[in-house]
Order: C-alpha cells, then structure tokens, then sequence
C-alpha cells in the first residue's frame, strides 16, 4: 500500500522555489529552441479546427492533413507580407520626397529649440556631430548584429514551421503519452485541462487576431482622415505591432511620423498623428483588451506586468508573446490540482468585496 508524505509548509515552499528557479533557468539557457517549440504549439492549437476539417470531414490521412494546413498557414502570412513589402516598394520610391520634408522639419525643430530654450543651432549642431560619429564607429557592429538577428529570425521561423507540421502530425501520439504518464483515475481530469487548454489559447490566439484587426481599421481611418498618404499599410502596420507589448506601439508610431513626412514637414501632420494614435491606444487598452482579450484568459494585470517583463528577459519580443498564454496554460493546470489550487487564485482576477478570517478558538483543558 502506497503511503502519501505530508511536508511542513516550509518544505513544501522550498521545493515550489526550487523547481521555479530549475525551470527559470532551463528556460533561459534553452531559450533558442524552446521559444519556436512554443509558439509551435500555441498556431497548432489555433490550426486544430481546420486540420480537423481536413482530417474528418474530408477524410484527408494525416499526413496529407497536416500538410494541407501548414501550407495554408504559411500562404495566409505570406499574403500579408507580401502586401506590406509592396507597399513598402512605394515609400521607397518616395524616398527623396521624406529626405527633403525630414531636412525641412528638423530645421524647423532646430529653430524651435532655439527659440525656447535658448540653447543656439551651433551647439546642437555639436551634440549631433558627436552621437553621429559614435554610431559611425559602432556602425560596422550594429549591422553585423542587424545581419545576424535577421538570420535567425528566418531560421527561427523556419523552425516554427516544421514544429508546427510535426505537433499537427503526431497530436494524438502526444495525448497518448500524457495518457500513460497519468493513472486511469485522472484520465477525465487530464482531458478536462486539455480540452480547457485548446479552448483559452485558441480564444485568446482569436482574440488577438480580432485586435488586430480592429486596431489596424481605426488607425487606418484616424490616419486617413488626418491626410496620411500610406494610410492602409501604416494601419496594417500598427495593428501588427500593437500584438507586442508595450514597445509595439512605439515603434509604430515613429514609423507612421515618418512616412507621413512623404506629403508634408509641418509639425500639424505630426501632433495629428500621435493624437490618432493615443485615442486608438485608450480604446484598445480600455475597451478591446478588456471584452476581447482578459475575458479569454483570467489574469489579472500584476500577474501579466510581471509575466511579460520576465519573458521579455528570458527570449524578447517573443517571450513577451507567449508570456501571456504560458500563464493561461499554469493557472488552468493548478485550478484543477488541489495543492495547486492557491496558486491559480493568485493569478487571476478575482475581486473579491471583503474577506473576514474565520479562526477557530482551541479548547482550554483544565
């Protein structure tokens, strides 16, 4: 007969700590090839219903299933790359217009600077020369590092292709494994969290879709309405970026400054356009996220703040990515493990009005 062991709470916390930093570390060090695994997994969940449409409806063997919906993957992002790029062929060819509307516009903020704050054209002439020169020095290992992360961002992407062919592939040999690693007795709560799993990720992977879609409609709009000649790409452009925490949108918004110098150097086309992108930030973070994005997975935002910051260290911009669906998959697994269950409360959003401890007086023996 099988005897459960009971630890101390101290125990039981340092084991928790332990197991943390093994995974954190783990996770650090093998971040080059966890990073496509996971995001892998994450479009083989989104791409379950169609390669299910495929493998049952049509009764495609698996094979050919898995094929069929990678290649429609890869046809879908490659649409929009293509589009974005031949957009892009046009800013180009507007290149000497954003030279000399650039030129006019930094003299003007030149003169500006000059006016209020009394510091003359000649010495931020100085302050320019210098920054120039250090990055002129730095220039021949800032390429090589932007010729490198270019590398692997093909690499990695190739990567994530195949490891989603595979996932789709041999899904089932997957659930079997998990299958015999579990007794029997917990086979309906394991299919519980894997169906609970598929269903959070594949919402939230919508949810962000549908975000960005959003996001990309009003930016293009604000920006059409304020005379932005490349209204369409930069909307398309912004709504992309925006699937990036935080940094996302910055980016977006000194691209968008940019082109739009393709038309005119005046400081009015610029104030309108960062306003267009502050009112479509206020109704992303206030509206969209709120109904689109914390509605498909219960976290609440310390926890997400805290998540996302770590990614972030751990594998960049795409470990802020999957920061938040990573979360998502915890709390599911330790709401439904009893000695988890503390855990998974702490992660979510819950708000409880007031809580009143209930303490239970010993008995005094005399």
């Amino acid at each position: 007969m099988t005897e459960t062991v009971k630890l101390p709470f101290y125990a039981k916390l340092t084991c928790i700590l332990l197991i943390l930093i093994c995974v954190g570390a783990v996770s650090y060090i093998g971040s080059n090839v966890l990073t496509p695994v996971l995001l892998a997994f994450l479009f083989t969940v989104l791409l379950l219903p169609l390669h299910s449409f495929f493998q049952n409806k049509l009764r495609f063997p698996t094979y050919l299933a898995s094929f069929t919906t990678v290649v429609i993957f890869v046809l879908c992002i490659a649409a929009i790359l293509a589009f974005i790029s031949y957009q892009v062929t046009d800013i180009a060819n507007d290149f000497d217009i954003i030279k000399k509307n650039a030129i006019s516009f930094f003299n003007n903020t030149q003169s500006y600077i000059h006016e209020k704050f009394q510091i003359s054209i000649w010495e931020q002439k100085k302050y320019i020369e210098k920054v120039t020169n250090d990055t002129v020095q730095n220039g021949s290992g800032t390429i090589g590092t932007a010729i490198g992360s270019l590398s692997d961002v093909l690499f990695n992407s190739m990567l994530v292709v195949v490891f989603t062919f595979l996932f789709l592939l041999y899904k089932t040999h997957f659930i079997l494994f998990l299958a015999k690693l579990f007794k029997k007795e917990d086979h309906a709560k394991l299919k519980e969290i894997i169906t609970q799993i598929k269903i959070s990720i594949n919402n939230y992977i919508l949810g962000l879709i549908f975000e960005m879609f959003v996001v990309s409609i009003l930016t293009g709009l604000g920006l059409w309405m304020v005379g932005v000649k490349y209204f369409i790409l930069l909307g398309l452009v912004t709504g992309i970026l925006n699937l990036i925490p935080y940094i996302g949108i910055m980016i977006a918004g000194i691209l968008t400054v940019l082109s739009s110098l393709t038309g005119t150097p005046e400081l009015s086309i610029i104030l309108s356009i960062l306003i267009v992108n502050i009112v479509v930030q206020l109704i992303d973070n206030n509206i969209l996220v709120p109904l689109i994005i914390n509605s498909k997975v219960e976290i609440n935002a310390l926890v997400s703040i805290i998540g996302i910051i770590i990614g972030g260290a751990v594998a960049g911009i795409s470990g802020m990515f999957l920061a938040i669906p990573l979360l998502a998959i915890l709390k599911i697994i330790f709401d439904r493990i009893e000695s988890l269950e503390p855990w998974g409360y702490v992660m979510g959003n819950h708000m409880p009005k007031k809580f009143t401890w209930r303490i239970r007086k010993a008995k005094v023996e005399n």
